[in-house]
């Protein structure tokens, strides 16, 4: 009799503790700088692009997160992201259809351990541009470095931020036919999850071209859901994109994204 009281609150216990942990995964896998290990692979597809408007392009970007334990108070968390990409009839003749690898962004944010008292979340460091282009035509072909940092606050479901950098070229002189790397980009963020682990969110990745002074503004909206095949935890999302703003031969109109993490907390 005492076994069949005592293991429906066991039961319970495991239970909570389950549905717990899987609460913090789903905020720790929308914070930029948990200690998180992470895998997000991410396809986005972008359309009327080049001087007809007839081009377009696929970006897959992998982007490993790595976090390191620095002390009892500091994290560095190192955030890569690697673009492989797909491009076709964004100029005449095909001269410009290409498909192979882009530059590198690689940022470290250091970042406290613990919020601070009234609930913000944040990090800073370096961000460096990587010339790991394979083609001319798919990259800047520049070294870059610059700041980057993002603040973030999580309470009641909701998630709010933003992830802003700068890079600017260490190429006093470029190719010809290469603009110096003079680049802003800020990511504001609002995301709402469920307690069934669905997320709702909206972003923009907004760039600003100082030399061009041009802006790239795609607005993205997704849904992400966490979940467990096996006891690997993942997560998928999905969702439309659509460019404000870009310059004239850039993407135009709606585009799409789809996302697939692997998740390995500590």
């Amino acid at each position: 009799m005492e076994r069949l009281l005592l293991s429906p609150l066991f039961l319970g216990i495991s239970v909570s503790s389950q549905a717990d942990d899987q609460a913090e995964l789903a905020k720790q896998s929308l914070n930029p700088v948990a200690a998180l290990y992470s895998l997000p692979i991410q396809y986005n597809w972008n359309q009327k692009m080049g001087p007809s408007g007839n081009g377009i392009q696929s970006v897959t970007n992998i982007q490993p997160v790595l976090p390191f334990t620095l002390n009892e108070d500091w994290n560095l968390i190192s955030r890569t992201i690697l673009p492989i990409i797909d491009q076709h009839g964004l100029a005449p003749r095909g001269i410009a259809d290409k498909s192979g690898v882009g530059d590198t962004s690689q940022s470290f944010f250091f970042s406290p351990k613990k919020p601070t008292e009234d609930g913000w979340i944040w990090g800073a460091g370096p961000a460096l541009l990587l010339p790991t282009g394979s083609d001319e035509l798919l990259s800047s072909e520049q070294w870059g470095i610059g700041p980057t940092a993002v603040a973030l606050k999580q309470a009641n479901g909701w998630t709010t931020g933003i992830l802003a950098n700068h890079i600017w070229s260490l190429d006093n002189d470029p190719a010809d036919d290469k603009e110096k790397v003079n680049q802003t980009y800020l990511q504001p963020f609002l995301v709402y999850t469920t307690t069934s682990y669905t997320s709702f969110g909206i972003n923009t990745e907004s760039t600003y071209d100082w030399e061009a002074r041009e802006w790239n503004v795609p607005i993205n909206l997704f849904v992400t859901q966490l979940f467990k095949v096996g006891k690997q935890p993942m997560s998928l999302q999905v969702g439309p994109r659509y460019w404000a703003d870009s310059p004239e031969e850039g993407a135009h109109g709606w585009g799409f994204r789809v996302a697939y993490t692997l998740l390995f907390p500590k």
